[in-house]
């Protein structure tokens, strides 16, 4: 009930907050949306600015200035700090942007009131008091576990037969369940997850990629929101020894509408140490500590991977890599779907280091197999775009979605 109060209280400041702080000048220019010219659609989320005032009771639209026929469907959201908390100063403009045939760089937009209601493509649902489930329509997208999971059938002496704070299923476009949890071969992968071997605080050892000594936890909701564009969650964990919370760690999962082929998962993980340096590593020689994709994968000769450069036949151990896909049959149906992670070029350390492996975990490293230390209050800002594919892909299409990703990230306000 108390996080449910706060959830409603940060929102309502929010709106009043917004509409104050973005109220524009007597005179003041409008403000134009630039993206590049691209043959794939750009998903883009990108602060407001702050010399346009907004009703927010209203619907409101991109309109192409060289091409006024192109309307745009938009949603607002909450402005996100650095440090992945919400900022009442301005709020963040989502909007998916199709590729026009003879369409030159850059592309401009002017942001104006919509003639017709918008509808709302996406629904939030509690399944537990433990998850909650998005979905476009009647299609599942991703489950994110905010409480305690345990698999009674998994060994007692695991530590990880009990785990939270993570996304599992993550679907496919026809709804296929894509990530794997508990498998028999690793319990402790776990879907959609972010967590290290080697954590050291005050001279002491843990692990939280086995769960040994220190654990991820729910503290609050920052934000829930469903929409016409996307489907939105945004939590505060923490990382606990004991009772004692070493680390704050935030979290805002974006899910973009589906297109015929595809989905865009949008991913920002945000860390910062509390009272006490905290020291992270990977594997060593492996590099695996950071986000990692437990994808379903049943049979490893049928699972293809492929990287910069191809389909890689073989595994990868600690390689510096943009991207990483995983392809395979994953609804039985003869034909293989898959997901693609793509590391944002402002990630700390770019490229990161991959593990793959074709049995199904695929894993970035940040900072890798080289240790870091991280000072209290000191901002990790990791950002990853999961991209959801009905089909196999090559390499070239998923360049072509690389520099959509890049693309979509330099969209601006002039």
């Amino acid at each position: 009930m108390i996080h449910c109060n706060l959830l409603r209280l940060v929102s309502a400041l929010f709106l009043c907050a917004l509409v104050l702080s973005i109220a524009t000048q007597a005179g003041a220019a409008e403000p134009t949306l630039s993206v590049a010219a691209s043959g794939e659609t750009l998903h883009v989320a990108l602060p407001l600015p702050g010399n346009g005032k907004i009703d927010m009771a209203a619907d409101w639209q991109l309109v192409e200035i060289d091409d006024p026929k192109v309307k745009l469907p938009v949603e607002l959201s909450p402005g996100i700090a650095e440090d992945g908390s919400i900022t009442t100063s301005t709020a963040r403009l989502v909007a998916t942007i199709p590729p026009r045939a003879a369409a030159k760089s850059p592309r401009r937009f002017r942001l104006k009131k919509a003639a017709a209601k918008t509808t709302v493509a996406f629904r939030l649902e509690d399944t537990s008091d433990k998850t909650i489930k998005l979905s476009e329509g009647d299609a599942p997208v991703f489950a994110y576990n905010h409480g305690t999971i345990t698999d009674e059938s998994v060994p007692k002496k695991e530590s990880r037969r009990s785990r939270g704070c993570y996304v599992h299923p993550l679907w496919g476009i026809d709804g296929e369940v894509l990530t794997d949890d508990f498998p028999i071969d690793h319990y402790h992968h776990h879907g959609l997850f972010w967590a290290w071997p080697k954590v050291t605080i005050d001279g002491k050892k843990y692990d939280l990629w086995l769960g040994h000594g220190i654990k991820q936890q729910f503290v609050a909701w920052m934000h829930k929101q469903a929409g016409p564009v996307s489907g939105v969650l945004g939590v505060e964990n923490g990382w606990f020894v004991g009772d004692k919370k070493v680390m704050t760690e935030r979290v805002w999962l974006r899910s973009f509408k589906a297109g015929k082929d595809s989905r865009v998962l949008d991913v920002q993980l945000v860390l910062i140490p509390l009272d006490k340096p905290i020291t992270l590593q990977g594997a060593a020689g492996k590099g695996y500590g950071g986000l990692t994709v437990r994808y379903a994968v049943k049979d490893q000769k049928k699972a293809v991977i492929t990287v910069p450069g191809g389909v890689e036949p073989n595994d990868i151990k600690n390689k510096p890599l943009e991207w990483c896909d995983m392809a395979y049959d994953f609804g039985g149906k003869g034909k293989p779907s898959g997901a693609t992670i793509f590391v944002s070029p402002n990630h700390p350390n770019y490229p990161p280091s991959f593990l793959t492996r074709h049995y199904g975990p695929i894993c970035v490293g940040h900072p890798g197999g080289k240790a870091k230390t991280f000072t209290p209050g000191e901002v990790i800002n990791m950002n990853y775009r999961i991209w959801i594919h009905k089909q196999a892909v090559d390499e070239e299409q998923l360049k072509r979605q690389q520099e959509a990703y890049k693309a979509s990230a330099e969209a601006t306000w002039q």
